[in-house]
């Protein structure tokens, strides 16, 4: 945390010399404000970094040429705080409208064609189209083996999003091939208490959940947590969503008290960190009724089960499965009422 503040506080002073030195349109602002959004967007403040990305595309739309590069990176970092804000379709647009530019501006094997079609995958997982999402990161993945070396990070980027996508279609042993090879990449490449290699962790941890090996997936979950309180923010998203898969595997093992703490320390970050409505709420909540449900307190269950759906029908498309999921734990619930 204490990098990011003081890179914050340099990008802050550079722009006030900017300010001074420059006239108020000068592509160097624009690059000044980019910086201190991707700052802010790393710390998890995303409202403060779509402030700084929408003012640098401002002055990028009239310094610029309409199809620069630059102009694409803006629409870009747009797109990558929308998407962590849970605004999906807003992400999307904006995303597109990067990859439109780039296809334009650079040539067809450009490293930053990869990077649109890998953050567009992104999303169409986000919106439950995993068919559109792994097209998007076999696109990039073709693009990336082309221009980068092999032990490049991007590399076990796109596999470890493949992986996802196996994931979830139920495809639990492609998934985990996927995240194993990108796991064996980001250890050659990246550092001990890099972030990347705690999210390879804790996907190797859901490909186990998923397969039914409980202690193989906390272990890896634990790995995850270990590297993430290091490396990250105390209330970064990236944590809320570490305690709850730990609290999941808890709730499988059948230790609930442990289970249910997890999930409200899940919840207590994603309050601090995400917008009201944001689809990672309705995860804690969903969790969270999940233990009830299996503590018997079925007025609790049915209570969290509610906040689940509400949000997740405000925030995602009507024919996403988790929609479908938490209305199927609403009818267990009161079954059993």
């Amino acid at each position: 945390m204490g990098e990011y503040s003081e890179a914050l506080s340099w990008y802050q002073r550079s722009l006030e010399i900017r300010k001074i030195a420059l006239s108020p349109n000068h592509p160097d602002l624009a690059h000044s404000y980019n910086n201190i959004g991707s700052v802010y967007g790393n710390m998890g403040e995303y409202s403060k970094a779509l402030s700084s990305y929408e003012r640098s595309l401002e002055i990028r739309k009239i310094a610029l040429p309409p199809n620069h590069p630059d102009l694409a990176t803006s629409y870009n970092s747009i797109g990558n705080v929308y998407r962590n804000m849970g605004e999906y379709s807003k992400a999307l647009s904006s995303y597109q409208r990067s990859l439109e530019i780039r296809k334009i501006a650079l040539p067809p094997n450009h490293f930053d064609l990869a990077s649109s079609y890998n953050n567009i995958g992104m999303v169409y997982i986000n919106m439950g189209e995993y068919s559109k999402a792994r097209s998007m990161f076999e696109r990039s993945l073709e693009i990336w083996k082309i221009a980068l070396p092999s032990n490049h990070p991007n590399l076990a980027g796109s596999y470890n999003n493949i992986g996802m996508v196996y994931d979830k279609m139920g495809e639990y042993s492609k998934a985990l091939s996927s995240y194993e090879r990108s796991l064996e990449i980001r250890k050659i490449a990246l550092p001990p208490n890099h972030p990347d290699l705690a999210a390879s962790y804790n996907n190797i941890g859901i490909a186990y959940k998923n397969m039914g090996e409980h202690s193989k997936a906390l272990t890896y979950y634990e790995k995850d947590l270990e590297i993430s309180l290091k490396a990250l923010p105390p209330n970064h998203p990236d944590l809320a969503a570490s305690y709850n898969n730990i609290g999941e595997v808890y709730r499988n093992m059948g230790e609930y008290s442990k289970a249910l703490s997890s999930h409200e320390r899940s919840l207590e970050i994603r309050k601090i960190a995400l917008p009201p409505n944001h689809p990672d709420f309705a995860l804690s909540y969903n969790g969270i009724g999940l233990v009830y449900d299996k503590m018997k307190e079925y007025s609790k269950a049915l209570s969290y089960f509610e906040k689940a759906r509400i949000i997740w029908e405000k925030s995602l498309p009507p024919s996403h499965w988790y929609i479908s999921h938490v209305k199927s734990n609403i009818d267990n619930v009161k079954k059993k009422m």
